[in-house]
């Protein structure tokens, strides 16, 4: 390597640094616009990630934070022309970009664009954050934040109290029931309960629900958050038919108390939780009652997690929260031994008892994922290539990328943030995205 740049001069290392450096900015335009369509089409589904980044950070090896910021400027991008032009010439790289993709409008685009150009990533930021600082100050209430997420949602009426909304899937909601009884279970009985049904009964038994409640939120600040996976997780009783299980034909599967569900359902739920055996009559009747069991033992749930480490779904990163998963299911014959055994995170689980992909154990012990249509998931990472191959295929494409395209145009002057945030604020909301794009340095 040494003696390859041995015979460049300074000016000429120089000028290959900042010429590969366009290259880059213009190459990683056309990853960026590409990672675009592949989120719109959606088409990383198809592999059963949960998301592009996830499919990111499991094909290109890309760190899934890194990743998701790649599909967030990606998206930005198709409604910033100007942003995603300059870039694919190369005369802003990615890191000015992300920063610009933050804030930038049809209103500012120019503006930004022309900071980026003539600044540095650091001036680009500060800009930006100087900017974000002026916007949360004008229009981010302290409601607004409180209603930025959806799913679970609570707020403070004038007399104190709080008001708590949220909707939640079946079996987490059988869960949330579930620890609230036992909450109740833990607390006092009053003396004065009265036999009859009454308003006074019903608001005394709403009463208890709220105090219940506080018993949980004060256990688990006591306790802090574990991992109740597999067994210890499915506390939640599921009726199901035997050959409705088995066979995933119809008849009755339903939660105690609650709603019906999917046999497959029942299936992934069972995977690793405790079962008990009841012999029914016509009539519903129990005539015998078998003894619960557990499907995965303790000492073979450990050696489970020590060996796979969190969900062996390719790219999937979730350490926690994993449950266990029989290849073949018990309910088919499959033994409860490690060789047919794996851990899967909630989500691959749910797809994996879905039918969307089938599991293969291999000779080395490793997994093979497969979808309906045999398309398998151990193809090795895109193998890498140099700067060289990028520069051969953007000479193709007639790109004109010189040592000066890359080259911030900042001479050295201070940048005035407040007057750049002052400008930005008044053009928020307005389109001047026809307005002809002058030359602007920092201030």
């Amino acid at each position: 390597m040494d003696g390859e740049f041995s015979t460049l001069s300074t000016p000429e290392l120089v000028d290959e640094i900042t010429t590969l450096a366009g290259h880059l900015n213009a190459a990683n335009a056309r990853f960026l616009a590409l990672i675009g369509e592949l989120d719109r089409r959606r088409g990383w589904a198809e592999w059963g990630v949960k998301s592009c980044a996830h499919w990111l950070n499991w094909k290109c090896g890309i760190d899934l934070g890194a990743a998701r910021e790649k599909v967030r400027v990606a998206s930005a991008l198709v409604g910033l022309p100007r942003v995603a032009a300059a870039m694919a010439e190369g005369r802003i790289s990615y890191a000015k970009v992300r920063a610009v993709t933050r804030v930038a409008d049809a209103g500012n685009e120019g503006y930004l664009l022309n900071i980026a150009l003539h600044g540095t990533a650091s001036h680009v930021e500060d800009v930006v954050r100087g900017y974000r600082r002026a916007l949360d100050a004008a229009e981010l209430t302290r409601e607004a934040v409180q209603h930025r997420d959806q799913h679970l949602w609570f707020h403070t009426e004038p007399d104190g109290s709080m008001v708590i909304r949220g909707r939640v899937p079946a079996e987490i909601g059988a869960l949330f029931r579930r620890a609230l009884e036992a909450a109740l279970d833990s607390l006092p009985i009053p003396k004065d309960v009265s036999a009859e049904t009454s308003f006074d009964d019903l608001h005394r038994s709403r009463t208890r629900r709220v105090e219940a409640l506080a018993v949980l939120a004060e256990s688990f600040l006591a306790n802090g958050p574990k991992d109740l996976s597999g067994a210890d997780r499915q506390q939640i009783v599921v009726h199901v038919d035997v050959e409705t299980f088995q066979h995933r034909c119809a008849g009755r599967c339903e939660l105690e108390h609650g709603p019906s569900l999917a046999a497959e359902t029942a299936r992934r739920l069972a995977c690793d939780a405790s079962v008990v055996r009841i012999l029914e009559n016509e009539r519903g009747e129990p005539l015998d009652v078998g003894r619960k069991t557990r499907t995965i033992p303790p000492g073979i749930r450990r050696a489970l997690n020590a060996r796979d480490k969190g969900c062996r779904f390719p790219g999937c990163t979730f350490k926690r929260y994993v449950d266990g998963h029989h290849v073949r299911h018990w309910a088919e014959g499959g033994e409860t031994k490690l060789s047919n055994l794996g851990t899967l995170c909630r989500f691959h689980h749910r797809l994996v008892h879905e039918g969307q992909f089938a599991i293969q154990t291999l000779d080395d012990s490793a997994f093979r994922f497969v979808q309906p249509s045999g398309e398998s998931f151990d193809s090795p990472l895109p193998a890498p290539t140099d700067g060289r191959a990028i520069v051969v295929a953007h000479k193709a494409a007639h790109l004109d990328i010189t040592p000066t395209t890359a080259i911030t145009r900042w001479t050295g002057e201070a940048l005035d943030l407040g007057l750049a945030v002052d400008i930005l604020m008044q053009r928020r909301g307005k389109d001047v995205s026809a307005e002809t794009s002058q030359p602007i340095r920092p201030p």
